[in-house]
């Protein structure tokens, strides 16, 4: 097995590193480093370490070595070891010019005894290291990807669904004295609710806003309120979901002393000036305009994605090289783990889905494969690009995030800036998208007209089969 020595820039050796297996991807090192080094790194922390520490009865920066060695000398021994640990088991990697697929798994001997002896600084430290390299990856011709790029116009039925929405949403009400309450309707209503003559909790309202119609209360209770009008005084009798989130409530029947105050007509806006005023905008064709150019934003993500769906396809089917098991495990899991907890929050089974769950991991397995392929191909043509995440690329990425939680903004904000994993899952996605971009420029891309309702078809399919 090949043997080799690290140095330092004296000469000394640091380390000497020994391969004990090489199987595929799976690498096996053996790696020793002697006790001469750990006493010298030992002895430079204490030195650092007398120049911080302030002990009664010695000036700061005075305390003998020897005494600091006797006080703390197994913590700092300690702190010593597993620095060199991760020093050395990550420069044997490096000077093999391979790239680890995960982080290595490292494995000190269980001896007790040879371990105390590391720590007293009478035997070497040995340790062995196992990991999986990344493959070797050669990227297929880009220039021989075809795909569809498919474009849908924007109609003028679009645009005027766009504007009923907004209209709808602006829905306001006027109250009417006299008016009987009919679908459509906003009923002002005082209620108190009771099982069996008992109040329940959270069963009390006052100057509650029913819209009747909406479904904004449980079956049957927007219905008792059809025909009343300001002033009356109801009791209506209306039965809790078996399915509702409150398991005592669930399937039983409440009454509901009501008392109506006031009944309001809805009142449509009109797509005019005044209503697109209302909304900050200087006229009805600027508004219109904005829709038109919503809807088209819509459009060009959706064909983006089916686009992009073509060429992961394509690259998936160019691309066949050993994969490392553990990022293909690592994956399953996160996968499986989603899937299984689904099925538990919908309390279904597998069966329930027409599947085994033999059958459903063997499917996600395939799943699992695909993504870290794709993923390996993706970051060799970007490394081979030499693309990068600006700086302000995952800052604008980072302020999108914040924008996605409202009042919780500079918490999300805090979370990231201190958890480098958690902005690495900010810079893949971004990472990904620039080097899509790429190929893009190099595959032939033909332009397809379609309408609105296949490309949405499409979306959806590509969805289902993702």
């Amino acid at each position: 097995m090949p043997r080799y020595q690290f140095q330092t820039s004296l000469g000394l050796p640091i380390m000497q590193v020994t391969e004990t297996a090489a199987n595929g991807l799976k690498r096996e090192l053996k790696v020793v480093v002697g006790k001469d080094e750990i006493e010298k790194r030992f002895a430079n922390r204490v030195e650092n370490f007398k120049g911080q520490v302030q002990l009664k009865g010695f000036r700061k920066g005075k305390v003998p070595s020897a005494h600091i060695k006797k006080l703390y000398g197994r913590s700092i021994m300690g702190e010593v070891l597993q620095e060199t640990l991760d020093e050395t088991s990550r420069k044997a990697i490096q000077d093999r010019n391979e790239r680890a697929a995960s982080t290595p798994k490292v494995d000190l001997t269980e001896d007790k005894d040879e371990i105390a002896k590391v720590i007293d600084g009478k035997s070497d430290l040995s340790y062995t290291m196992s990991f999986e390299v990344l493959p070797e990856i050669k990227i297929g011709d880009l220039t021989a990807l075809s795909v569809e790029r498919e474009i849908a116009d924007v109609g003028d039925a679009e645009i005027q669904k766009g504007l009923k929405e907004l209209l709808d949403r602006s829905q306001s009400y006027e109250d009417e004295d006299g008016r009987v309450t009919a679908e459509g309707d906003r009923v002002t209503i005082d209620f108190v609710g009771s099982i069996d003559g008992v109040e329940f909790p959270g069963g009390k309202g006052q100057d509650m806003n029913v819209v009747i119609g909406a479904g904004g209360f449980i079956p049957g209770f927007e219905d008792g309120l059809k025909g009343t009008k300001a002033g009356d005084a109801k009791q209506i009798d209306a039965a809790f979901p078996e399915g509702y989130p409150e398991q005592s409530l669930a399937g039983k029947t409440a009454n509901f002393a009501t008392t109506v105050k006031a009944v309001g007509k809805p009142v449509t806006a009109q797509p005019d000036d005044e209503f697109a005023k209302k909304l900050g905008i200087e006229s009805i064709d600027k508004l219109r305009e904005l829709i038109t150019a919503q809807i088209q934003q819509q459009h060009d993500q959706l064909s983006r994605a089916r686009i992009k769906r073509q060429l992961l396809d394509q690259l998936d089917k160019a691309h066949t090289f050993e994969l490392p098991e553990s990022l293909v495990t690592g994956e399953f899991e996160g996968i499986w783990q989603q899937v299984t907890q689904g099925l538990e929050q919908a309390k279904k089974t597998f069966e329930d889905e027409g599947k085994t769950e033999a059958g459903a991991r063997e499917e996600y397995r395939q799943i699992a494969e695909r993504r870290v392929r794709l993923g390996l191909v993706i970051g060799e043509i970007g490394d081979k690009q030499k693309m990068v995440v600006t700086q302000d690329e995952l800052r604008r990425a980072l302020i999108e995030r914040a924008r996605a939680y409202p009042g919780q903004e500079k918490f999300v904000y805090d979370y990231y800036e201190k958890n480098p994993a958690a902005l690495t899952e900010l810079r893949a996605p971004i990472f990904e998208e620039k080097v899509v971009d790429y190929i893009l420029t190099q595959a032939k891309v033909v332009d397809k007209k379609v309408t609105r309702e296949d490309l949405i078809k499409g979306a959806n399919d590509d969805e289902a089969a993702a």
